[in-house]
C-alpha cells in the first residue's frame, strides 16, 4: 500500500492529447479532428474495431451524480468532450449532492432500475456492488489508471468503479502565520493545544469551521478515527457489529468524538451559521490559524486569493503517529442491466483517454489524478506537505474506515447527534448511545 500511494503522489510524468476508439489501445496517438459527419462514422468504426459495438445511432444515457462541493460544472466539460469524439452519445444528467442526497436516490431507483452511469465515491462500490446491480469495469479503461485506483473497488477479483480523482484531508493551516508566530507542525496533542493557547493570547482563532454542514462534522470525525481507532485495529468496525466493542465503552472512539468539541470551543461562535465558502474566507483572510477539511477547499482558498500561502498536516492524535488522509473521490459506477453498454464504454474511452480533459477536471476541482501520465497544472501550496508524508508512508486510505462504517444512514446520522451535543440539545453520553443503536445500519452489506 505504501508503495502504491507513493506512487500515486509521485508519477508526474504528463502526455497530453486524448486517446480515440472505445476501448482503444493505450499508446496510439490522437489524430487531427474530424469534420462531424466524418467523427460518427469514425466513432461508430473505432468503436466496433474495439469491441466495443455500433454507436453510429443516438443514443441518450442517464447518469445520476453525486457531487462533492468541487464538483458542480464538470458535467458541462464532460459533455463537450464526449460530443467532439462521440457526437451520437448524449448524456442526461441527474446532479445531486452526495452527503445528502446520492444516496436516497440509489435506493430509489434500485426499485425502479439504476441510471446507466453512476457517479459516486469509491465506498459506493462496496455498498452496491454484493447486491449485483453494478457492472464490471472494463480493464482498457482500469488500465489507464493508477493501480491504487483499484484497490478499494474491487471485490473477489471484479472491479466495480473507475476512480477518478482523490483528495486529501488533515488540517490546513495558514503557512504565513504559522512562521511569523514560530509555530512548528504539531504531531502531538500537546503541541496542537500550545498553538491553539496561543492563538487565544494573540486574539487569533485557531479554528475555522462550518458545522452548520452536518456532513462537514461527520467528515471530521473519520478523520479522527482513522488515526486514533482504525490505524491501531482495522477491523473494530467488524468487531462493533459482533458486540465486541462500542461507542459507549471505547475509549478510543469518545476521543475521536470529544475533538469536535476541541474545535467547537476554539472557533468562532457562529461556526453553526457558517456556509462553507464563509469559513474559508476566514482562513483566507487571516481570521482563523486552521482548518479541520480536505482538498475541497482548496477551490475556495485559490478563487478568493490565488497567492494564499497553505500547507496541510494530520491532525494529531493520542499517540503522535497521525497519517495524512487519502480518500478516492468521483467514482465511476456502471448500471450491470444496462442496455447501452456499447455507449458506456465510450464513455469511459473518454473520461481515461482524454487527457486534456482530466486535467481540465483535475485544475477546476484542485484534486489530484487517479490517471497514469496525467498531473494537474494548477499550483497547490500543499503539495509540498503531501509530497513528504507520501514519502515518509505516513498516508492512508480512508476508504478503510467509510467501508467498515459506511456513510449513508451511520456516519451522517452520527453527526446530526454530535452537531445536538455541540449545541447542549443532547448529552455525550446521548451521542455515544445513539450511536450504539443504529449498529445495523453500520454495514453496506
Amino acid at each position: 500500500m505504501k508503495k502504491k500511494l507513493i506512487s500515486l503522489m509521485l508519477g508526474t510524468a504528463m502526455v497530453a492529447g486524448a486517446l480515440t476508439g472505445c476501448g482503444g489501445g493505450g499508446d496510439s496517438a490522437p489524430s487531427e479532428a474530424p469534420a462531424p459527419a466524418e467523427n460518427e462514422e469514425a466513432a461508430a468504426g473505432a468503436a466496433e474495431n474495439a469491441g466495443g459495438g455500433d454507436v453510429s445511432e443516438p443514443v441518450t444515457l442517464t447518469v445520476l451524480a453525486g457531487q462533492s462541493t468541487t464538483d458542480a460544472g464538470i458535467e458541462d466539460m464532460i459533455d463537450e468532450a464526449l460530443a467532439e469524439q462521440y457526437p451520437n452519445i448524449t448524456l442526461e444528467w441527474e446532479c445531486v449532492d452526495w452527503g445528502n442526497d446520492f444516496q436516497p436516490k440509489m435506493q430509489q431507483y434500485m426499485q425502479s432500475g439504476l441510471p446507466d452511469i453512476m457517479i459516486g465515491k469509491a465506498q459506493d462500490v462496496a455498498t452496491y456492488a454484493p447486491q449485483g446491480i453494478l457492472g464490471e469495469i472494463d480493464a482498457t479503461y482500469l488500465d489507464r489508471g493508477l493501480d491504487a485506483a483499484r484497490e478499494n473497488v474491487t471485490i473477489d477479483g471484479k472491479t466495480y468503479g473507475l476512480v477518478y480523482n482523490a483528495l486529501y484531508q488533515g488540517v490546513y493551516y495558514n503557512k504565513t502565520m504559522f512562521a511569523e508566530n514560530g509555530w512548528e507542525i504539531p504531531k502531538t496533542q500537546e503541541d496542537l493545544q500550545a498553538i491553539i493557547d496561543d492563538c487565544k493570547a494573540k486574539g487569533i482563532t485557531p479554528f475555522a469551521s462550518h458545522m452548520v454542514d452536518t456532513w462537514s462534522i461527520g467528515n471530521v470525525t473519520m478523520q479522527f478515527m482513522m488515526n486514533d481507532v482504525f490505524n491501531n485495529d482495522p477491523e473494530w468496525g467488524d468487531k462493533f457489529r459482533a458486540g465486541e466493542v462500542s461507542f459507549s465503552e471505547d475509549k478510543a472512539v469518545q476521543t475521536a468524538y470529544q475533538y469536535n468539541k476541541l474545535i467547537f470551543d476554539n472557533t468562532y461562535p457562529e461556526t453553526f451559521s457558517t456556509e462553507q465558502t464563509d469559513c474559508d474566507a476566514k482562513m483566507v483572510l487571516g481570521e482563523a490559524a486552521m482548518k479541520v477539511s480536505g482538498s475541497w477547499s482548496i477551490q475556495n482558498f485559490l478563487d478568493i486569493d490565488e497567492s494564499f500561502d497553505f500547507g496541510i498536516f494530520p491532525f494529531p492524535n493520542q499517540t503522535g503517529d497521525s497519517k495524512l488522509i487519502f480518500e478516492p473521490n468521483i467514482t465511476v459506477m456502471t448500471s450491470a442491466n444496462s442496455e447501452h453498454q456499447d455507449a458506456i464504454n465510450c464513455v469511459l474511452d473518454v473520461l481515461t483517454g482524454n487527457k486534456d480533459l482530466a486535467v481540465e477536471i483535475y485544475d477546476y476541482t484542485k484534486t489530484a489524478s487517479m490517471l497514469k501520465d496525467v498531473t494537474p497544472t494548477f499550483a497547490n501550496p500543499s503539495q509540498e506537505d503531501i509530497d513528504k508524508y507520501a514519502a515518509d508512508g505516513m498516508i492512508v486510505d480512508v476508504t478503510l474506515g467509510n467501508n467498515q462504517l459506511v456513510w449513508g444512514g451511520f456516519q451522517e446520522e452520527n453527526a446530526k447527534d454530535i452537531a445536538a451535543w455541540l449545541q447542549g440539545d443532547a448529552e455525550f453520553e446521548d451521542a455515544l448511545k445513539a450511536s450504539d443503536g443504529r449498529v445495523g445500519a453500520s454495514s453496506a452489506n
